[in-house]
């Protein structure tokens, strides 16, 4: 697999525009787009054949790079999933987010966002757009305040519990806030439902219902997260590697292959060109390159990358990430100009000419022309947070330089990105005005939290 100075944002994201009537002439006000986010659950860059893949075929996402743009530098909010999804919804950064970690709830559910966080659905719901969450949510149950539907969601269909959702096979899901059984399932690999089946349906379903009017689709398919559970290993059943890299393989094809399809549906229905997809994933790479399925597939893309998820290095934070919205987004082109989760929400009130209330308070910018073939904007910088075990780590990129810290009592340490993409060479003791600076934005970027306070790694007895 080739070199390459970045990695690919997972996930996927659609946004469906039309063009404007000459507003001197038009009878009535200009369509609204359409808005479709694809949102793979652990998709890396090196599992994608534009990327570079050769053992996983992904032949839809190759097709709709060429049909559109391929990002190397897409950040995701931080490197696990929830708190990296609430960046993606509510348009900010983790010093000012909400959710800075996966926080589980018994008997189900995580940590909810609080009443009143505004989120892109309801940005969207707002300005007359129906609006669905298909797939995986994990910011709320429907008894909190983090419910989808009491965040601008009209419909939800799966799993709300991400630990609910390591299962394919489960034993439920939910139809908005009513639960169904899936007879036959015991939760724990084996039963007749493979819950993406329905997932993937509903999506085809609900996209056809609402075809007549402006819609914004979550789409958060949870493939290829483990577990590695596939209800058909297709081409790679007689492949000699494991049984668990044959399932790996098999839910990255699987997800290309549901992708196809909502875009052959968009096509069908003649909202093709009045679409912007987004496809992303939530995260960077899932697996250590010596472990059994990153060192087959190569996720770090030949080690180009450091780290992978649950750190925040590149490897962690750059995902798979495809934009294609015919005749506004450039065919076939491939960008390396960063951008990241948080930005989703202004570009959203971009695509459709809406202004965001104070309410919002985004981290963000708009990434519009940057979609249009143009330059990202520019920003001071990009900042992370993740409250995993261990130690608080922070990340502040600025320019080219990349400043990692684990722990408010650890050293900083100073990467060169143009020149490092890897982060091998910490620059820190030959650029202290750097590191200086660095500190200063990591403490300027973030809002004390009582949830989330900065810890140092404890100590060893």
């Amino acid at each position: 697999m080739p070199h390459s100075p970045s990695l690919l944002l997972p996930v996927a994201v659609v946004l469906a525009a039309v063009i404007p009537i000459d507003s001197a002439i038009a009878a009535e006000p200009p369509a609204k787009p359409n808005v479709i986010f694809v949102l793979s659950d652990d998709l890396a860059q090196g599992d994608v054949g534009c990327y570079g893949q050769k053992l996983i075929k992904t032949p839809h996402l190759d097709a709709m790079a060429k049909e559109g743009t391929r990002f190397t530098q897409a950040y995701c909010g931080t490197s696990v999933c929830a708190p990296s999804r609430t960046s993606l919804m509510i348009g900010k950064h983790m010093g000012h987010s909400p959710i800075r970690a996966n926080r589980e709830v018994q008997p189900e559910g995580q940590k909810p966002l609080p009443a009143g966080t505004y989120t892109v659905a309801k940005l969207l719901k707002d300005n007359g757009y129906a609006t669905a969450c298909v797939g995986k949510w994990g910011m709320g149950m429907f008894d909190t305040t983090g419910s989808p539907l009491k965040m601008g969601f009209d419909h939800f269909f799966g799993y709300n519990c991400q630990r609910h959702a390591h299962s394919y096979f489960p034993t439920y899901l939910y139809r908005d806030d009513k639960r169904f059984d899936l007879r036959g399932n015991d939760g724990k690999g084996a039963g007749k439902t493979y819950a993406q089946n329905l997932i993937a349906d509903e999506t085809l379903t609900w996209v056809t219902a609402n075809k007549d009017k402006p819609f914004f689709l979550y789409y958060s398919i949870t493939l290829p997260h483990g577990r590695h559970e596939i209800d058909d290993q297709g081409i790679y059943k007689d492949e000699k590697w494991t049984e668990q890299q044959k399932n790996y393989a098999a839910q990255v094809t699987r997800l290309d292959s549901d992708v196809g399809r909502l875009l052959a549906k968009l096509k069908e229905l003649k909202l093709d060109e009045k679409t912007l997809v987004i496809v992303a994933g939530d995260n960077g790479s899932s697996f250590a390159p010596n472990s059994e399925i990153g060192k087959l597939f190569d996720q770090t893309m030949g080690g180009t990358l450091r780290g992978f998820k649950r750190s925040l290095y590149e490897g962690g934070l750059r995902q798979a990430c495809i934009a294609r919205w015919p005749g506004v987004v450039p065919a076939g082109r491939v960008s390396d100009e960063p951008w990241a989760f948080w930005d989703f929400l202004p570009t959203c009130a971009d695509v459709i000419g809406a202004k965001l209330p104070a309410e919002a308070k985004t981290d963000g910018v708009s990434i519009l022309p940057l979609l249009k073939g143009g330059d990202a904007p520019k920003r001071d910088y990009f900042y992370w947070e993740l409250h995993e075990a261990g130690p608080s780590l922070q990340a502040i990129r600025f320019g080219d330089w990349k400043a990692v810290k684990a722990g408010p009592s650890a050293a900083v340490e100073l990467y060169d990105l143009r020149a490092d993409p890897g982060e091998k060479t910490d620059l820190a003791t030959k650029n202290p005005d750097v590191v200086a600076r660095a500190a200063k934005l990591m403490a300027g970027a973030r809002e004390d939290h009582p949830d989330w306070p900065l810890r140092d790694a404890k100590k060893k007895n």
